[in-house]
């Protein structure tokens, strides 16, 4: 099972394992719509083959309906976007830990085999050394990094104190098709793409490990597939890092477009609450046989190719949060 399948990453993840020939269960957020979400980019044959249940993380006798009889549980269903965070604190809290709780309970009720629950390189916050290894502290410096160190607390809790077989992943920054106009990429690929004299952005100098999802979504699967992973923390990183700045001149490169960078404050996190500096240790990773495999060059063409073909989902120069 695959929850948060209807996301970014839950859907790449989806796809992956429907190739490998997994019997997947693809836990989505109910709408009225039936919509999908990032699934219905998935070819009607990999479609058929799924089994797409509707509903939400926080309600436990949903979750655990849909945990029992699972074999692995990959557990991606969250809110993500920090600025988001900002407005509505109460709504993480919610599902990115009453969720995470569910998930776990049901895990420890029905005695599934493995968990593998998503975490996020902002719990490390501002970088007191790099590359980041997994020892390195947690720093809550948004709500959202908070609620996702309490989630993986917990996840670690479970381990020691029910031998619940969870392994927690913490990716850093992933971008590719299907991403939102929250994150940085999309929002610079269609400001490029888009009918904007300027491109727009908050601060211009963090740096960021960027990790194309295809690989991230293998480094999923290669966690799940390894007995020595449980009761680890295993970060997914490049090694690598690039300002914000840089990465906006990289991609009006690739796209031979000539467009100012403007800062735009509005777009900037609070002072205290930015993180300046992530950059994986991957070293873990590595010694389970996963490393990218994706250049940043490779992944920006394949992403600006995925905007460039629908541009119409992005409300271009509209600040998302």
């Amino acid at each position: 099972m695959v929850t948060g399948a209807g996301g970014f990453i839950g859907s790449h993840l989806t796809e992956a394992l429907i190739e490998l020939g997994c019997e997947v269960t693809a836990m989505i957020r109910y709408t009225s719509r039936s919509d999908w979400g990032n699934l219905e980019f998935l070819p009607d044959e990999k479609k058929k083959l799924l089994k797409v249940a509707a509903g939400t993380v926080d309600d436990p006798q949903f979750v655990a309906g849909q945990v029992k009889g699972k074999d692995i549980v990959f557990h991606l269903a969250a809110l993500i976007g920090i600025p988001y965070s900002y407005v509505a604190p109460q709504s993480y809290v919610q599902t990115n830990i009453g969720g995470t709780v569910n998930i776990l309970e049901a895990a420890r009720e029905y005695g599934v085999a493995r968990v593998i629950h998503t975490s996020t390189s902002e719990c490390y916050g501002t970088a007191r050394y790099t590359p980041i290894d997994e020892k390195h502290p947690m720093q809550p410096q948004s709500p959202y990094s908070a609620s996702k160190i309490a989630g993986d607390m917990l996840a670690e809790s479970f381990y020691r104190s029910f031998a619940t077989p969870v392994a927690i992943v913490r990716p850093f920054n992933t971008y590719g098709p299907r991403q939102s106009a929250r994150a940085i990429i999309p929002t610079i690929i269609s400001q490029v793409l888009g009918e904007t004299a300027e491109i727009r952005l908050g601060s211009l100098d963090p740096i960021r490990d960027l990790n194309f999802v295809k690989d991230i979504a293998q480094g999923f699967i290669t966690i799940a597939e390894h007995q020595e992973a449980i009761g680890k923390t295993i970060n997914l990183g490049a090694g690598k890092g690039i300002t914000i700045s840089d990465l906006a001149k990289r991609i009006l490169e690739i796209t031979n477009a000539n467009k100012p960078i403007v800062h735009e404050p509005v777009r900037a996190r609070p002072a205290e609450s930015e993180v300046f500096k992530l950059v994986a240790d991957n070293s873990q990773a590595k010694r389970l046989g996963w490393s990218p495999q994706y250049s940043l060059e490779r992944g920006l063409i394949e992403t600006i190719d995925f905007v460039s073909h629908h541009l119409s989902l992005f409300k271009v120069g509209t600040y998302a949060i």
